[in-house]
């Protein structure tokens, strides 16, 4: 079936940003089909524009004008495949929201995902991210991913191994922009055991009997427990983390204990992952607001864009940050929202 493109110009993506930052694209495409994506893309090559492929916009951040092509992602559909007894394959379209799809595999009592309920975004996004939550990351349960290579002009499917995951990141981080994605395939179960080992999560649910648990009763907990963490962006516009927790070596880690015995800490199959809040709240950023953005006062991970900030307004207050953090103990913090337009985020020097 034929579906021809419908590209708008000079489009306000306000809208399409989780950090309400005022932006505009050159030119912007709401892509419902799949067969779009080789049309879209050429459309773009022949006119010598820059893609950016857009899901939720919750883990981007507009610091300038887009001068190219927008791709939103607005494909939908959801529906399982390969049912063998307790086992069954969840397909997600690139469009389809993420914490829906947590809440329908929950409720048909397919565990796997309930750990990752409420993060923002669409499913598309989640592979880009590995996201991950409360002992839980994607790459537990996906099996593979639809894509488009703009390198070969091909498409193709990618399984767990093809797409290098490790924490906060992927294939799709090393080589951006190379693969639209436009399907994922989740393995699910009924059978495998609740991940309930997350200290937060594991203190929640310690009042309720074990063999009442569901996914469902998992996914609510998680749900619980983030908004009283985490502010919803709909009433304070935030990228929920914006610094990933940093992997140190096992020595750095033990000169900071013998000044810092209370840092939190998390042991890796190579180093140890420490807290980034608990870095950004020892410098005294928990809180701090000025006339635009600021930090949020019960999570310091997340910075907020409380009055018409800009781009750069944020990524100023980002900088500031992470050379604080440099200054007292030594550690760069990594952002982990991609930055769109304008110079990126400042080094760190030192």
């Amino acid at each position: 079936m034929n579906h021809p493109l419908s590209i708008r110009e000079c489009v306000d993506l306000q809208a399409f940003n989780t950090l309400d930052v005022d932006a505009n694209a050159r030119y912007f495409l709401d892509l419902e089909h799949e067969e779009q994506v080789p049309v879209a893309l050429d459309w773009a090559m022949d006119r010598d524009l820059e893609v950016l492929v857009l899901g939720g916009g919750s883990n981007l951040l507009f610091a300038g004008e887009f001068p190219g092509l927008v791709i939103h992602m607005a494909n939908r559909g959801r529906h399982w495949e390969r049912v063998d007894g307790d086992e069954a394959t969840l397909v997600l379209a690139a469009g389809e929201n993420w914490h829906e799809s947590v809440l329908y595999a929950a409720s048909s009592g397919y565990r796997g995902i309930e750990n990752l309920a409420l993060i923002p975004g669409t499913a598309g996004a989640a592979p880009v991210q590995n996201i991950g939550a409360y002992g839980v990351e994607l790459c537990n349960t996906l099996e593979s991913v639809t894509a488009y290579d703009r390198k070969s002009r091909q498409w193709c499917c990618l399984d767990t191994g093809d797409c290098r995951f490790d924490y906060r990141d992927s294939l799709f981080k090393h080589e951006p922009g190379r693969y639209l994605i436009t399907a994922i395939r989740l393995r699910l179960s009924r059978a495998r055991p609740l991940q309930l080992g997350y200290r937060d999560l594991e203190e929640y649910l310690a009042n309720l009997p074990q063999k009442n648990l569901d996914p469902l009763a998992v996914a609510e907990a998680v749900m619980a427990i983030r908004r009283r963490k985490l502010p919803d962006p709909c009433q304070l516009p935030n990228a929920g983390s914006f610094f990933k927790n940093p992997v140190i070596t096992d020595a750095a880690y033990e000169a900071l204990k013998a000044t810092y015995p209370d840092m939190p800490a998390y042991p890796q199959r190579r180093g140890v992952k420490v807290a980034a809040a608990w870095l950004i709240d020892q410098c005294g950023w928990k809180g701090y607001r000025n006339e635009r953005v600021g930090v949020h006062n019960h999570q310091a991970l997340v910075l907020i864009n409380h009055s018409g900030g800009s781009g750069g307004d944020i990524l100023a207050l980002a900088a500031r940050i992470r050379a604080s953090v440099k200054e007292r103990f030594g550690i760069v913090l990594e952002m982990e929202p991609g930055v769109v337009g304008g110079d990126g985020l400042p080094s760190v020097s030192g």
